[in-house]
Parts: structure tokens; C-alpha cells; sequence
């Protein structure tokens, strides 16, 4: 199981703990408003009353055995590019930082942050997924419950028709497209043949696509 932390609870971050939870991985969720962290309590791992800013609190969290870290504090760039700080010299594998605009997004990319997201630009539902999962190369939200992933096809597909899996009968979603060498093909036959390198397209409700995504 995969853990993270997620500093900053406002609408941004509470998305993204809440979503990575959703998947079933591990979260602690962290602010300096109690509010805020009272009312994701339920949802999380974790959830504590801390500063990201504070190195020292950050090391009696244990931080440094997370995977992954997501700073979502908001338009405040100092506090941002503290806890940036922080989470890089306690060795935490993975930073992923929210940034206002793309004079933030620069600052938090040269202090080493991994990725840099502008939440007008990607909503917190598709980083979760593709946080979680390194097989989802994209994620499209179609509602609370429906979605659109692309996956490499898992090894277990390989030199199968689609008639042969019968994904809809067992599994509930509906590959609706494949892609190979750079080509895509919509819709494909039911004897279209999976071969190593194929990239599927699969529609179904988040439940489902989310066992695609460990098989």
C-alpha cells in the first residue's frame, strides 16, 4: 500500500487525500486549522493538527517513510516553498507541489519539487489516480462515480481477443479504445487480438477501473 502526506486541507488538497483514500492507500492529511483537519478525519489514514513548515514536527511524524508527498497549501508562497524545503531534506521520495500560477510553479520546479500542478490546469481527482496508480497514464472524470482511465494492457491480456477476456461480463467496463504505435483504434472488433505495447482506452464506474489497474 502506497502512503502519503497532504499538507494544506483546503479544497484542492481535501480533493486529493480524500480520493487517494478512496483507492485504498495510505493518508495522512495535515493543517494548522483544526477545522479543516475535524472534517476530513473520518476520511483519512490520518489526520493531524501540524505545520509543514515545522521540520522538526514534520520528523516526529515519521514523514520521511512516506512515499509521497502532496503540498497543497495555498497562495501562500513562502509557506509553500518551506515545506517543499522540508520534505526534500527529510528524503521524502516524491513531491508534489500546488502551485497559483506559473511564477510558483517555477520557484517550487527549482527547488526540486517532482511535479508542479496549477489546479485550474488538473483537477484533484485525475493527479490522485495517476498518484496511485503508475500504470494510469490518464484519467477522466466523468462524474463521482464514472471515469475513463488508459492503461498499458496487463500482462495477462497479452495474445487474447476481447471477445476471450469479455471485460463487460466480468469485470463491468467497456475498453472503447486501443491504442498501438502510435495509432488508435476506436472501437475495436471483438477479435482484435492484445499484444504487448497496446494502451487501452476502458470506461466504467471507479470500483471497476480501479481493479483493471492491479491486474
Amino acid at each position: 500500500m502506497k502512503s502519503y502526506v497532504v499538507v494544506g486541507l483546503g479544497r484542492f488538497g481535501s480533493q486529493v487525500a480524500r480520493q487517494l483514500s478512496s483507492l485504498g492507500c495510505e493518508v495522512l492529511a495535515m493543517d494548522l486549522r483544526s477545522d479543516l483537519v475535524q472534517e476530513i478525519a473520518n476520511d483519512v489514514t490520518h489526520a493531524v493538527v501540524s505545520d509543514g513548515q515545522d521540520k522538526e514536527v514534520l520528523k516526529s511524524l515519521g514523514i520521511r517513510e512516506f512515499d509521497c508527498a502532496i503540498i497543497a497549501i495555498g497562495n501562500d508562497l513562502a509557506a509553500s516553498v518551506l515545506a517543499t524545503m522540508n520534505m526534500k531534506e527529510l528524503g521524502v521520495p516524491y513531491i508534489v507541489c500546488k502551485a497559483h500560477d506559473d511564477t510558483h510553479r517555477r520557484v517550487l520546479e527549482k527547488l526540486g519539487a517532482d511535479r508542479v500542478v496549477i489546479p485550474e490546469q488538473e483537477n484533484a481527482a485525475r493527479l490522485a489516480r495517476s498518484l496511485s496508480s503508475p500504470n494510469v497514464l490518464d484519467y477522466i472524470e466523468l462524474s463521482d462515480d464514472y471515469g475513463i482511465v488508459e492503461v498499458p494492457a496487463p500482462k495477462s491480456w497479452y495474445d487474447q481477443t476481447l471477445k476471450d477476456l469479455d471485460v463487460r461480463a466480468k469485470l463491468g467496463v467497456n475498453i472503447i479504445a486501443v491504442r498501438r504505435d502510435g495509432r488508435i483504434n476506436v472501437s475495436p472488433a471483438a477479435d482484435y487480438l492484445i499484444q504487448i505495447g497496446d494502451i487501452m482506452v476502458v470506461l466504467g464506474n471507479n470500483k471497476a477501473l480501479s481493479a483493471i489497474q492491479k491486474l
